[in-house]
């Protein structure tokens, strides 16, 4: 029979963000707790395992690559690579299970254009705040030689 979460492991409302994956056994060091993820090329398929666990920068698990398979005959078979979950530390029963995010990544020429584009917009504010003030300064200069003739 097919179960979408190893035993102890379920899944709940989560303090990080929408629903976690949780155990409600203690886990120790080191325990895999199957396969959460399985790449195709550029492809990543989210297992239920995968699909529930939530980020964080201190995580208490961690993607292994557990078995790489290269195309033997590309009409019936396809490379791939298959992720488990394994825990970095003994975890108590109760507590939600993280990992840091590794699959998404900004690209670099992304944030090299976002730079750009402040840098841009800073330069574009600046410009317009120094234009803003010299038709101030004008305007004040001409009412107040309008004032002056009229004395």
């Amino acid at each position: 029979m097919y179960k979408p979460l190893p035993h102890g492991l379920f899944i709940e409302e989560s303090g990080i963000d929408g629903q976690g994956l949780y155990t409600n056994v203690k886990l120790t060091e080191g325990t895999n707790l199957g396969m959460s993820h399985v790449e195709l090329g550029k492809l990543i398929l989210r297992t239920p395992l995968g699909g529930f666990i939530n980020h964080s920068d201190k995580p208490n698990c961690v993607k292994v690559e557990s078995v790489t398979r290269q195309t033997v005959n590309p009409l019936y078979d396809h490379d791939f690579t298959k992720w488990d979950l394994v825990t970095l530390k003994d975890i108590e029963a109760g507590e939600e299970l993280t990992i840091k995010y590794t699959f998404y990544t900004v690209k670099k020429d992304f944030l090299e254009e976002a730079e750009k584009e402040k840098k841009e917009l800073e330069e574009s504010y600046q410009e317009s705040k120094r234009q803003t003030e010299e038709r101030r300064s004008t305007e004040w200069i001409k009412g107040y030689n309008k004032w002056k003739k009229t004395k």
